[in-house]
C-alpha cells in the first residue's frame, strides 16, 4: 500500500533513499529528503506491507506529468515485484497525469511496462 511520507518516517525514508546510487553521500541524502519535505511539487511515498515499510518512491509533479525521481526497495524484499507494484499504484493515484521515469530508472520503468505479469 502506497502511503504519503510523514516526518515520523524520517529514518526509514533516509535508509531507503540511501540505497539509491546517487544518494550515498550523507549531505546529498539530507538535501534530497529536505526537497521532499519543503518543495510542494516534490512528493515522497512509502510502500507498506503488513506493518513494515519496505519501499519508497519519490516524484516531481509538473502540470500533467509525474516524473519518478527515486525508487527503492529494501534489499530483503527485492525481486518480488514491489517496485512494479509501487509504479502501478503511483499510476493509479495520478491517473489523470502521465507518469514518466527520470534517466536513472528508465530501464527499470520500461521493464515493468513490458513485463506486466513478471516481477521487476
Amino acid at each position: 500500500m502506497l502511503i504519503r511520507y510523514k516526518k515520523v518516517f524520517d529514518k526509514i525514508a533516509m535508509g531507503l533513499l540511501s540505497f539509491m546510487p546517487d544518494e550515498k553521500d550523507l549531505k546529498k541524502l539530507q538535501q534530497t529528503k529536505n526537497q521532499y519535505e519543503t518543495e510542494e511539487n516534490w512528493q515522497l511515498f512509502l510502500w507498506k506491507e503488513d506493518e513494515d515499510i519496505i519501499g519508497l518512491i519519490g516524484v516531481v509533479i509538473e502540470d500533467d506529468v509525474v516524473k519518478i525521481q527515486h525508487i527503492s526497495v529494501n534489499p530483503s524484499y527485492r525481486r518480488q515485484g514491489i517496485g512494479k507494484s509501487m509504479v502501478k499504484a503511483l499510476k493509479q493515484l495520478y491517473d489523470q497525469k502521465k507518469v514518466i521515469p527520470n534517466e536513472y530508472i528508465v530501464d527499470f520503468f520500461n521493464k515493468c511496462d513490458e513485463q506486466e505479469d513478471q516481477n521487476c
